[in-house]
């Protein structure tokens, strides 16, 4: 049996959204770190920060919003483990027309798509935000 640690993540994102609750707290990981840097370079949250809690470790993310409505409208997982999906950097399509970003996990580590088209690779698409 497998357990999506990642699509556990985003639930947890948006169930915090959803309640509009200032900060939620995440079993901590390099990758779920990875992915929170993203959304805090691109304005999706508000800030991040690490905390050990009875020494285990755990993310603490801030969410963001603007006049009452979140910030972050959707947040979908598209690379499931039954099904990954991978995308050349010329072919990630533009989420929402452009007003959207989708994340990916490319050699150069997990950037957004514009950042993937900018360096011309391609990647597993972890999921798409907007």
């Amino acid at each position: 049996m497998s357990i999506d640690t990642i699509s556990d993540f985003l639930t947890i994102i948006r169930n915090g959204l959803s309640v509009s609750k200032k900060s939620i707290v995440v079993p901590y990981s390099n990758f779920k770190t990875e992915i929170t840097k993203v959304l805090n370079d691109e304005g999706y949250i508000s800030d991040y920060k690490e905390q050990e809690i009875e020494g285990k470790r755990f993310l603490v993310i801030f969410l963001k919003y603007v006049n009452g409505e979140s910030v972050i409208h959707e947040i979908k997982r598209i690379s499931t483990p039954g099904r990954r999906r991978y995308e050349a950097a010329k072919v990630v399509a533009p989420v929402i027309g452009g007003l959207g970003i989708s994340i990916l996990t490319t050699s150069f580590g997990v950037v957004t798509d514009r950042k993937a088209k900018e360096l011309g690779v391609g990647g597993e698409v972890v999921c798409n935000v907007w």
